[in-house]
């Protein structure tokens, strides 16, 4: 009489950071992909930072410091102080200028660097070739560029602030904040679609020449040096402007920060945030997979 040994079936086991096992399904690998990418966008980001808050603040805090400090202080109005009753220009510039370092931030801090990995290093490969899907390098690199947009911002609200001539400090209300929260990050993902958009349609040696054509008029018809309702005298442009994403974020930020300053409704901002993310960010991952895979 033979004895028949059964073996137990093999259970391939794999290992992941922290001695956790992929067969406990506490963790899987997939869940710490979009991380590791972010990571790694994140450790340039560090090393980047001094340089990083040097581009966020310096054009805010210049601008800031000419039309709230320099004008009151060399004319008796110099066009920022308020008239009895009226709001000053410092208080409409604090959610303009946020929107803007947002804007710029989350744009550049996406299409540049891919339009350098997808041209000339072409460093993109490498994280192409892993074991992760298309779409989920799309979105390291727009929450990545939110991070940045979103960093940008908070750093320069204390300035435009702080920096202002005696008796020209803006009336800034916080009981909003999680408006201003939400429109923040809304703006930021908005603004790094668009930024990933950018940089896979857009030629590389075109690029700057895109940024300097579009980004001045786009700041200044964004609505961030005034509000919305004070273009109703020009009518015509009132309504061109809604076409701008930047209108939207500054609208939602002075709702925030400053709602006794006439804005648009908060359902017309947040929605057109809310669906111009979704609709971005898509079209973005989508062209970016493209460009992989032809």
């Amino acid at each position: 009489m033979t004895t028949q040994t059964t073996q137990p079936p093999e259970v391939a086991v794999t290992f992941l950071p922290g001695g956790a096992s992929a067969g406990s399904n506490l963790l899987h690998p997939g869940k710490w992909r979009l991380f590791a990418l972010l990571a790694r966008d994140l450790r340039v980001l560090r090393r980047d930072l001094f340089s990083f808050l040097m581009r966020s603040a310096t054009q805010p805090l210049l601008f800031v410091f000419v039309f709230a400090y320099v004008l009151p202080k060399t004319q008796s109005a110099g066009g920022a102080s308020p008239s009895p009753g009226g709001i000053g220009f410092s208080t409409i510039l604090v959610p303009g200028m946020v929107a803007s370092a947002v804007m710029l931030q989350g744009i550049m801090a996406v299409s540049t660097p891919l339009v350098m990995e997808l041209s000339y290093t072409r460093e993109i490969e490498d994280r192409v070739l892993a074991p992760i899907p298309l779409w989920l390098l799309a979105a390291s690199k727009i929450v990545a560029g939110a991070i940045q947009g979103c960093v940008a911002g908070l750093v320069v609200l204390p300035c435009v602030i702080l920096v202002h001539a005696p008796g020209q400090a803006p009336h800034i209300s916080y009981a909003h904040w999680p408006l201003a929260v939400l429109v923040l990050v809304l703006a930021s993902l908005l603004m790094a679609g668009l930024g990933l958009l950018f940089g896979t349609v857009v030629e590389p040696r075109k690029l700057s020449l895109l940024f300097t054509v579009m980004m001045v008029p786009i700041t200044m018809l964004g609505c961030v040096y005034y509000p919305w309702a004070s273009l109703a005298r020009v009518g015509w442009l009132q309504w061109l402007v809604l076409i701008n994403p930047l209108v939207y974020v500054s609208e939602g930020l002075r709702a925030a920060f400053v709602p006794h300053v006439p804005h648009l409704p908060v359902w017309a901002f947040m929605g057109v945030l809310t669906l111009g993310t979704v609709l971005v960010c898509g079209i973005a991952s989508w062209t970016l997979q493209r460009r992989l895979t032809d």
